[in-house]
């Protein structure tokens, strides 16, 4: 039987529609699911109602009545606080458990006040393990790089665990100063610490990593290479420095690559004492970079990277500067997925200072919304949406963050660039390939 709808307090559930199950880690998904969304703080109220639009668009495009989403409005950020009192009630996370999947805006986290941040609540309490970031220059958007064009790779960062988790005490407070004597007596009394001491006025932050959260995270950015056709997954880390920690964090990564997945896999020691440093036809290349050379990497030569996987606060780093390489986070989707629920998002902040004003760009909500819709089984509405994004921008019709950097385009409001995208969800022409885009003005370098 499946399990009775929770009783919320203050939602207003759709009569209509039904939940998204998992089987084995994977969505089941009805023809007319309930999705919840967080509108976002700031511009998560311009890109979330225009982004609705063209997601409904999508769908009745692509299955013409056939599917439908019931969309079920949720709170988070001061919104909610504006509602219950509270940045994140327990009937959002009751309802993004229950029906499986939700989209969110950018969410404000109050600076200053202990409040933890929201999105890193949201992502351990549903154990969301794996932050899904592809990055593909697809817009033709400005960019820094000479040629963003082979810039094509999915980050899979570990979501739940090392320092960005939150686990830290403040300096000097009676916690820090209890584990900090605990900690300098177990250094005293080992002779490999010899001379090593925590200072008694510093912070403390812990930094937990494990092999089942690292070999989850890895599993399934595997299965992600498997099924996408890819060759080359990459293991970032700063293994050389924190030998116990992000050292062990890179062994269980290819120790779960050689036992799971053995008939697939070939690392890169075996490329060259066993296979002369040719890859066989069918097979995944698993290597890893050490996190600082990975950034140079990406960098200089970024058509030699597919998937990459990494811990959780050298993910958060490296994923925002390949946001960079093909436009910026205005146009970087999002998704944090877990076995039994998932939460795409809009990765850029809340932009204060230009929120409902019909100025904001609603691409990364709306890339994010296309992960979404493959994540549940709807690839058709993925291929759509990402088709229009590229017609529409190609053609020069875009926000003015964009438009004011590019040579001939045409600057329109938040909505007016929904209604082009719903427009060219219809064309037929072929979608075009993008092209670096010219720039206005050459920001002159500094002496």
């Amino acid at each position: 039987m499946p399990p009775t709808q929770p009783v919320f307090k203050d939602l207003r559930v759709p009569k209509a529609g039904e939940r998204i199950r998992y089987a084995h880690g994977e969505p089941v998904t009805p023809a007319h699911p309930i999705i919840p969304f967080i509108e976002g703080d700031g511009v998560g109220r311009d890109i979330w109602k225009a982004a609705v639009r063209v997601f409904d668009a999508a769908v009745a495009a692509a299955y013409k009545g056939e599917r439908k989403i019931e969309w079920l409005e949720v709170y988070a950020g001061d919104k909610a606080q504006g509602k219950y009192g509270v940045y994140l009630p327990d009937d959002t996370i009751e309802a993004i458990r229950h029906f499986g999947v939700a989209i969110k805006g950018p969410l404000t986290t109050p600076v200053g006040t202990g409040i933890r941040s929201l999105n890193v609540t949201m992502r351990q309490t549903l154990d969301l393990y794996s932050c899904i970031r592809p990055v593909r220059f697809l817009f033709g958007a400005p960019s820094p790089m000479r040629h963003p064009e082979d810039v094509d790779f999915v980050i899979f960062r570990e979501n739940t665990e090392d320092l960005y988790a939150g686990i830290e005490w403040k300096a000097e407070s009676p916690e820090a100063k209890k584990l900090i004597a605990f900690i300098n007596d177990m250094l005293s009394k080992d002779p490999s610490t010899k001379g090593k001491r925590v200072d008694e006025a510093a912070g403390i932050g812990i930094k937990p990593i494990s092999r089942y959260r690292t070999q989850r995270n890895m599993r399934r950015a595997l299965k992600h290479a498997i099924k996408n056709g890819i060759n080359d997954v990459c293991i970032v880390h700063k293994g050389n420095i924190m030998k116990y920690t992000e050292g062990a964090f890179r062994d269980w990564c290819y120790e779960l690559a050689v036992t799971e997945f053995r008939g697939q896999v070939v690392t890169e020691e075996e490329l060259h004492a066993k296979h002369g440093g040719k890859l066989p036809e069918g097979k995944i290349l698993v290597k890893d970079r050490i996190a600082d050379n990975a950034f140079q990497q990406i960098l200089l030569y970024p058509q030699n990277y597919r998937v990459l996987v990494m811990p959780n606060l050298e993910g958060d780093l490296l994923s925002d500067a390949a946001a960079a390489q093909i436009g910026g986070l205005g146009i970087a989707p999002g998704a944090n997925i877990g076995d039994e629920a998932a939460v795409f998002e809009a990765t850029h902040g809340t932009a204060p200072t230009i929120a409902d004003k019909n100025i904001a760009n609603p691409s990364a909500m709306i890339s994010s919304g296309a992960l979404m819709f493959e994540h549940i089984g709807w690839p058709e509405v993925r291929k759509l949406l990402d088709d229009t994004l590229r017609r529409t921008v190609n053609s020069g019709t875009l926000t003015a963050d964009f438009a004011d950097q590019i040579e001939g385009a045409t600057s329109v409001g938040t909505g007016e660039f929904a209604d082009a995208l719903i427009k060219n969800l219809a064309a037929s022409e072929p979608v075009p390939e993008p092209k670096l885009a010219r720039k206005k003005t050459v920001m002159k370098r500094r002496k």
